[in-house]
């Protein structure tokens, strides 16, 4: 826990004086940090226009106080001097600021121009992490990308999580359908490829994971953590396991094989709740652990007790995160994590591996529809799309490769892959190459200094928040609504993504975003009369909506959903029900209790059961037997996350990159030593992809031919406006990264156990 932040510079704002010469005191607005996925409450002092302090809010219902550097830190982003505040349009070959009107004219300019000459299949889109902290972006990007109307669709989401999107919706019908671990209450936690300490976590959202695990160790629990370096998370286990990095699917594909072997499978839950059990144990027969000990570097007994500890465990839940997926087998790899969970009968259990109750999802039980990937393929590499989304790794190749198709204009929305994706210099190169750009950001970073025009969206300070997409991930059942500290400067981000879908729908920069305002919100209302299962049962689409009158924008979207979901209030039917109402009146949140068993309501699977071998899977598992003979490269790169920073998104924040050195390459000291590298000195590490040259920092805590860079440094690309962050550059690990090398499931990149040449710089 870290105390509050003040803002540099204001130190003395609590003995301002107002305009009558009395002493000012700070107000405070609670609101929960829009930074990672903790969702920690924060208590947000002002002073007029300034924010004064910020620290954790001790009354948040989730968070009780708890915050990383990161949140406190959230009025210094607020005041960036960096941040951008209006507009800028490219003119004479260079960006200069304007006004929205004309850079929304600018915009429509520049898209009919180029759907004249090339039609939509020219365009793409590409949108970034913090789209998933806004309530604005959840509800209004979708109808912005169907606008569109491309299939070049690309996100973050095919750099960090899409295997576990993809397990998912073949395992459980539905990509959204994720379990998380029911942290507060399990016995056992086995723990892939994950750093919460340092993280926050992801896909399970929790405030204080690190006094969470000690909770869980001081109550007789038992915590392994799987990964290649002692981490600091691996530092509060009981054990610490070192795996090769890459190799987690091995391991836990083995685990499987034991616990079908040794008759420790769970067979009433397999019986009741799943099917293809039979041909799962036949398929996973050859991977015991002594022919994939080599591979994993972890030996056969302990492959062995790790598996006998999770079924023997009164309750248990296997987690596996970024790690995991980043690596060509991620999509097996987050299968077999669930797989694990469902045999071990510890999925949808108290204790074990649940599913969230969202306030603001539907209610009822899901509707079964087929789950379905590789329904059509990138037009140069062949990689199929997943949610409708090709594969990020392909994004370079799509605009610069000539032909039918070719990618020539482009829209980012809070997205910065020339440091996210694969190949960061090639995708540097190509963004130069493209006709016309548009960038949604609040900043002119190594990506969007090649927009053409740059629409800023107002500060996380100056809009509502509402953490739709974490709260169908968290480890309890939670909502929590902040409307904003200040007004924004210009318009907001409903705004911006209702005139750009309204753009590229062929009506017009100046039309009134109210249009498509009206139009969700009539559209949601149709639905939630339809639905029988809603506690608006009953009610017309004209009484729903009257009852939402007085809001617009996505907070009268964000109403509907609440008060016709399944805590809801049903729209005055049920007075003691959630609204938006009722979390304005609870600035510290709603705490709507533990997580409770969801089995079958919450499948989409045709048969209402967990698919335990789907036809996918099926196919891809003789990919990982055959990697078993590959020959083992001398080094492996791994990534890593620190508290102070996030992706690419923190560095332009003097207080969150100032001190110790943070981008270095970490190497075991036998390691430096055997090719003449001592800490302090420059190291060239390549790769097939590309190199870079870092310092070398001497770390004990790495396996021996583990070495380790950070993800989302290299601010040292000109044209951008990040005085900061291009003071403490670093370098992008990215350039090491090969576009090939992403899981031919779920298409998500490999950032993790890249093979590298390291040597020492003269």
């Amino acid at each position: 826990m870290e105390a509050g932040g003040l803002v540099p510079g204001y130190l003395a704002a609590r003995s301002a004086l107002d305009g009558s010469g009395r002493v000012s005191e700070p107000v405070t607005h609670y609101r929960t940090c829009p930074l990672c996925e903790a969702t920690c409450g924060l208590a947000v002092e002002t002073d007029g226009e300034r924010v004064v302090r910020v620290r954790g809010d001790e009354e948040d219902v989730f968070s009780r106080g708890y915050v990383c550097p990161k949140g406190t830190q959230l009025g210094a982003l607020h005041h960036d001097p960096d941040r951008l505040r209006s507009p800028l349009v490219r003119r004479d070959g260079a960006l200069q600021e304007a006004t929205f009107e004309e850079a929304f004219a600018a915009v429509e300019a520049g898209f009919d121009r180029l759907v004249e000459r090339h039609g939509r299949g020219a365009l793409a889109a590409y949108v970034g992490n913090p789209n998933a902290h806004n309530i604005a972006s959840t509800v209004y990007l979708g109808p912005f990308l169907r606008s569109l109307g491309t299939r070049n669709l690309f996100s973050a989401s095919t750099l960090d999580q899409m295997p576990k999107h993809v397990s998912s919706g073949l395992m459980f019908g539905h990509p959204g359908t994720i379990p998380v671990p029911d942290l507060d209450r399990t016995e056992y936690l086995l723990l892939l490829g994950a750093n919460p300490v340092e993280s926050n976590g992801s896909l399970a959202t929790a405030p204080d994971w690190p006094g969470r695990l000690r909770r869980l160790r001081d109550r007789g629990g038992h915590l392994v953590v799987v990964d290649p370096r002692a981490t600091r998370t691996a530092a509060l286990a009981s054990e610490h396991v070192r795996v090769r990095p890459g190799a987690d699917a091995w391991l836990l594909v083995s685990m499987i094989q034991v616990l079908f072997e040794e008759g420790l499978v769970d067979d009433a839950f397999l019986t009741q709740w799943t099917e293809g059990g039979a041909a799962l144990r036949e398929a996973v027969a050859a991977f015991t652990p002594e022919r994939v000990s080599s591979a994993c570097e972890v030996s056969a007994g302990l492959i062995r007790r790790l598996a006998r500890e999770l079924a023997a465990a009164p309750s248990a839940a296997v987690y596996g995160r970024i790690g995991t997926h980043t690596t060509g087998f991620g999509t097996l790899a987050s299968w077999a994590v669930d797989v694990l969970n469902a045999i071990t009968g510890n999925l949808d259990r108290a204790g074990g591996a649940m599913f969230p109750s969202a306030a603001h999802a539907a209610a009822g039980p899901a509707e079964p529809r087929p789950f379905l990937v590789g329904r059509w393929k990138s037009r140069v590499g062949g990689y199929g799309e997943a949610l409708g989304e090709l594969p990020a790794a392909a994004l370079a190749e799509e605009i610069e490769t000539p032909g039918e198709g070719q990618i020539r204009g482009l829209f980012t929305v809070a997205g910065n892959p020339v440091l996210s994706a694969p190949g960061g210099d090639r995708l540097d190169a190509a963004l130069a190459g493209l006709e016309f750009m548009v960038s949604v950001d609040i900043y002119c970073n190594e990506t969007t200094r090649h927009a053409d025009v740059i629409l800023p969206p107002p500060s996380p300070l100056e809009r509502v928040q509402y953490d739709a997409s974490f709260y169908q991930l968290s480890i309890r059942n939670i909502c929590n609504y902040s409307p904003p500290v200040f007004e924004p400067v210009g318009p907001t981000e409903a705004d911006i993504l209702a005139r750009l879908s309204l753009i590229a729908a062929g009506q017009g920069a100046d039309t009134d975003p109210a249009v498509l305002h009206d139009g969700l919100a009539g559209r949601l209302a149709k639905r939630i009369r339809d639905n029988e299962h809603s506690p608006a049962g009953g009610l017309g689409v004209d009484a729903i909506l009257e009852a939402v009158s007085e809001r617009n924008g996505v907070e009268r979207i964000l109403d509907l959903m609440l008060r016709s979901g399944p805590y809801g209030d049903g729209f005055g039917q049920r007075p003691e029900g959630i609204s938006l109402t009722r979390l304005e009146a609870s600035p510290h949140g709603v705490d709507l209790g533990p997580l409770t068993p969801r089995l079958p309501d919450v499948l989409a699977t045709e048969s209402r059961k967990v698919a335990l071998f789907p036809d996918v899977i099926r196919d891809d598992l003789p990919r990982l037997e055959v990697a078993l003979s590959k020959e083992r490269p001398r080094w492996l790169l791994v990534g890593r996350r620190h508290l102070r920073s996030n992706n690419s998104w923190m560095h332009n924040l003097e207080p969150l990159v100032s001190g110790k050195l943070r981008c270095t390459l970490q190497m075991h000291p036998e390691d430096a030593g055997a090719v003449g590298l001592e800490s302090g000195h420059m190291a060239r590490v390549t790769s097939p992809a590309g190199e870079v040259v870092a310092p070398v920092e001497l770390d004990t805590s790495l396996a021996r031919g583990v070495v380790c860079l950070p993800h989302g440094w290299g601010h040292d690309l000109p044209g951008t406006r990040l005085g900061v962050a291009s003071a403490h550059a670093g370098v992008n690990s990215n350039r090491l990264t090969l576009p090939e090398a992403a899981d031919p499931l779920s298409g998500n990149a490999g950032l993790n156990a890249i093979a590298v040449d390291v040597v020492a710089v003269p």
